[in-house]
């Protein structure tokens, strides 16, 4: 326990380091509402490691660091080369970490979660799948709007300090996903995903081709489902989200509810777990603006990208960063808000509700990690566009 202490205050020390070089190496005196974020506008294995050396975060070799990427869906093309982190890797020496989906697929289950991740590249670290022998909950923030509780994996405790590598894109829920969304959704549990998504409770489609087989209601956690001649019942008052159903049915016969689905909430949701796990274990983040399509790296068939490649980015500032690939990426599309144009939802609300929670600043300048000089959008964006 004193080790664990130890090495969470050594960690958080070196945020404080990492913050404190960030305002004030080379760029004089910054206002306290304003957060630098690093660019580079060509993505390359060296230039992602250049982007995390310029955070300034130094961690002993005691501390265990958790690397939170996504592995892709099997069929997914657009996923990020895992290649990009082997010199972080080296220097590091992290664990790729991960959640199980709440989906049927190869990432709902630890075993072939874990093949799948092999099978696109991700050989060079250990893999730990963080909810693979159950869950964690940490209580909800008083100021919250939604969530009461937070559920992560069990092994999220498990790691003293995060990089949470992220693939900016869009997304058909949150307009786009980026670090907030590789957080709050990416290290949820299954049960943590559906509060996320749902009310809370799944639902029962098509209840009459139950065969009675008493799975559902023999894994049920809380006891919460029961089964007679027209098929599963879920007793709303026990039923705690866990999203076991969903896996267990052989027939597939449950599904989130998403009656009565609102976007704010969706997003406030995913804000509010983002701050549970922020708070309990600290974070430095990079954003990747590559094969940027429409949907998700949790598409098996996702579209082709819509727009060019745009760069990279490191901030210690998950809304900072977030807001500038916001920014850069609207900038080289051409339009204010990006993905409210190709998703029809902006997405701005995740920023607009961690800023006013205290998660960070959605006013931040742009430093070249090339030259260490202050860049303008417009600069950083000219630097991306196809040599004539």
């Amino acid at each position: 326990m004193k080790r664990k202490v130890l090495i969470l205050i050594c960690c958080l020390m070196a945020v404080c380091v990492g913050v404190q070089a960030q305002k004030s190496s080379k760029l004089g005196p910054m206002p306290s509402d304003v957060s630098v974020v690093y660019f580079c506008s060509e993505i390359t294995p060296e230039n992602i490691l250049k982007l995390y050396d310029a955070l300034n975060v130094t961690l002993s070799p005691e501390v265990k660091v958790g690397l939170k990427v996504h592995f892709g869906e099997k069929g997914n093309q657009n996923f990020l080369n895992p290649e990009l982190l082997h010199p972080l890797v080296d220097k590091v020496h992290p664990t790729f970490v991960e959640t199980n989906v709440l989906y049927v697929s190869d990432r709902r289950f630890t075993k072939s979660h874990i093949a799948l991740a092999k099978e696109h590249g991700f050989t060079f670290a250990p893999i730990d799948i963080l909810d693979d022998e159950g869950e964690t909950i940490y209580p909800g923030d008083d100021n919250f709007q939604f969530c009461k509780t937070v559920r992560t994996g069990d092994h999220f405790e498990n790691y003293d300090y995060y990089i949470i590598y992220s693939h900016f894109k869009g997304h058909g829920s949150s307009g786009f996903g980026g670090a907030i969304k590789n957080v709050g959704m990416g290290m949820a549990s299954p049960g943590g995903k559906m509060a996320i998504h749902a009310n809370n409770y799944p639902k029962v489609r098509t209840p009459d081709k139950c065969f009675q087989c008493n799975r559902c209601a023999s894994q049920c956690p809380a006891v919460a489902i029961s089964v007679d001649d027209n098929g599963p019942v879920i007793d709303t008052t026990k039923c705690i989200g866990c999203a076991k159903c969903i896996a267990e049915c052989p027939l597939k016969l449950f599904t989130p509810d998403n009656s009565g689905y609102d976007e704010t909430r969706f997003l406030d949701k995913l804000v509010e777990y983002t701050k549970v796990l922020k708070d309990h274990r600290p974070m430095a983040f990079i954003n990747v603006m590559a094969n940027i399509s429409t949907t998700c790296d949790c598409s098996a068939k996702a579209p082709k990208p819509f727009m060019r490649d745009i760069g990279a980015v490191a901030s210690l500032d998950i809304v900072a960063i977030d807001q500038a690939c916001q920014d850069l990426t609207s900038m080289a599309y051409g339009c204010e808000h990006v993905f409210k144009d190709v998703n029809h939802v902006s997405g701005m609300e995740q920023l607009q509700y961690a800023e006013k929670l205290g998660m960070g600043h959605t006013k931040y300048i742009l430093i070249d990690v090339a030259t260490g000089k202050q860049i303008t959008l417009d600069e950083a964006v000219k630097q991306t566009e196809p040599k004539k």
